[in-house]
């Protein structure tokens, strides 16, 4: 599909508006969800600076598929509690947000060349209302989810990105939620950080600042190092997401660059239209 029919699709739902920012935020643990931490202080700090977007789409690390790209067109997506052994308290809360299923059918079509299809039985995983919870308490903004396609090499999901971007001038803030650094067999609750979390860690944070992007999806060159920070990719797909979404005019702006648990990177970025 070409950029110019891309453009049309979306000018039949929402009109233009201020470039929207991007941003990726390292969720961590499930517990952050109920308790107050320097991380959830930030993200509802973040979400009172941001402005008001008109839909929020969510790329999750915890809506994986294969050999397609999903998007979810529920009018009032569920709330997934999708985790384990964790506080009664946890499995009690709920974000009743509506979806955008006109927008979402729009967004199928943006990514067709990256085999999109609508779906409407997934929702939210706690990926996106965990960090939503705190940018928009009030669950006032429609908000829907698109998969990550682990079929594909990481460069694929800086492609999605480029083709989502055209929806920064409509109003919609396109959300990465995953980690940085993320290898849950590696875990020291209460223990210094992994040298390689700190090594995988500062390497993306210089290539992001770099814009080399190519480099942060280069998974040859990143060799072990990747594999010991990303024993599975999943988390690490949709930062690369957010970095596709991104051009050369933005700003970067880093927080939260903590590694948690010794072995997940906490760290989050926005990038600002200038």
């Amino acid at each position: 599909m070409s950029v110019t029919r891309k453009l049309e699709i979306l000018k039949q739902g929402l009109d233009r508006s201020e470039r929207m920012p991007l941003v990726f935020l390292g969720h961590g643990s499930p517990m952050n969800i109920i308790e107050d931490t320097d991380y959830t202080r930030a993200w509802s700090e973040l979400g009172r600076s941001l402005p008001r977007p008109k839909a929020i789409l969510v790329v999750s690390a915890h809506w994986m598929t294969r050999e397609t790209t999903l998007v979810d067109v529920s009018r009032m997506p569920r709330t997934i509690h999708d985790f384990y052994g964790f506080p009664e308290a946890l499995y009690q809360e709920q974000y009743p947000a509506h979806g955008a299923p006109d927008l979402a059918r729009q967004v199928t079509a943006l990514l067709a060349s990256h085999h999109a299809q609508e779906d409407d039985t997934w929702g939210l995983d706690h990926g996106a209302w965990a960090v939503l919870k705190f940018l928009y308490p009030e669950a006032d903004v429609p908000v829907f989810q698109v998969s990550i396609d682990m079929s594909q090499d990481l460069e694929h999901q800086l492609s999605v990105g480029r083709a989502l971007s055209e929806l920064r001038d409509r109003g919609v803030l396109i959300l990465g939620s995953g980690n940085v650094v993320h290898n849950l067999r590696a875990m020291r609750p209460g223990g210094a950080p992994q040298d390689f979390a700190i090594e995988f860690d500062a390497l993306f944070a210089d290539r992001l600042s770099d814009r080399d992007f190519a480099a942060l999806a280069n998974r040859r060159d990143l060799g072990t190092l990747l594999s010991a920070a990303h024993p599975t990719v999943d988390h690490y797909l949709p930062a690369l997401t957010v970095a596709g979404a991104s051009d050369e005019k933005d700003e970067l702006t880093f927080m939260t660059d903590a590694i948690d648990l010794g072995s997940v990177s906490m760290r989050s970025f926005v990038f600002h239209a200038a």
